[in-house]
């Protein structure tokens, strides 16, 4: 790879950097140098350390390798489970949710339940939202793409409530996860969602409290090592 530096020739006061303006300086000296450093087509990404602060992790892409990590934790710590079980990593959410389109058809899950980040309201100019840092899972109640279904969201509620772990309730105006693609699987899957909350998502500096995530797989662990069957 090729470390670079974002720029910009001319910041308008008062108004965002449109995209078009911005370039990546790579510090080759002319065309010909940039072209045998990088071709049409390589991605960039931003690079940054993970600092851990006390009890929080900062770090680019906790959307979404914070799930995934939630994920091969539970992996490692769930025993033996009557449930036939699949641990499904996605590609392409944020762009159609089209890995969970095609898993969700493949696979015909009978209980859908989606682990991902969501933001909070506990930074003095965020949105409104009952959720914050350190305070628990957040299970979704809706987004802006579904309403998680009652049994499913119930079900985590009574798992939280079983082990004694913190847990907070979800409704996110706007975005939404793979959830809503495997709820509209083919007949319909009764869908839901474990929430990592999350600031300052979709920025190089997204910030989690690792209570959360542990708290996070001790729930799907939690619902997973009994029979799955939905509250009425």
């Amino acid at each position: 790879g090729r470390i670079g530096v974002v720029g910009i020739e001319k910041l308008e006061p008062n108004e965002y950097p449109k995209l078009e303006k911005m370039y990546i300086d790579i510090g080759a000296k002319d065309k010909a140098e940039a072209e045998t450093l990088v071709s049409v087509g390589d991605a960039a990404g931003f690079w940054r350390d993970c600092v851990l602060q006390g009890n929080r992790v900062v770090a680019k892409a906790m959307d979404d390798r914070i799930a995934c990590a939630v994920l091969v934790q539970t992996l490692k710590e769930l025993p033996t489970t009557p449930n036939e079980v699949y641990f499904v990593f996605t590609v392409q959410e944020e762009v159609g949710l089209r890995g969970a389109i095609t898993s969700a058809y493949g696979l015909e899950p009978d209980v859908a339940i989606a682990v991902d980040v969501t933001l909070t309201g506990d930074t003095p100019e965020a949105r409104t939202m009952a959720v914050s840092l350190g305070q628990g899972p957040a299970i979704k109640v809706k987004d802006g793409g579904m309403l998680a279904h009652p049994g499913v969201k119930q079900l985590l509620i009574d798992a939280a409530k079983a082990l004694g772990i913190p847990y907070q309730l979800e409704v996110l105006m706007g975005g939404t996860t793979d959830a809503m693609a495997m709820q509209v699987s083919r007949a319909g899957v009764p869908a839901g969602v474990i929430s990592i909350p999350t600031r300052y998502v979709h920025s190089p500096s997204e910030m989690v409290d690792a209570s959360d995530v542990q708290n996070a797989v001790k729930l799907l662990r939690k619902v997973l090592e009994s029979p799955v069957v939905l509250p009425a």
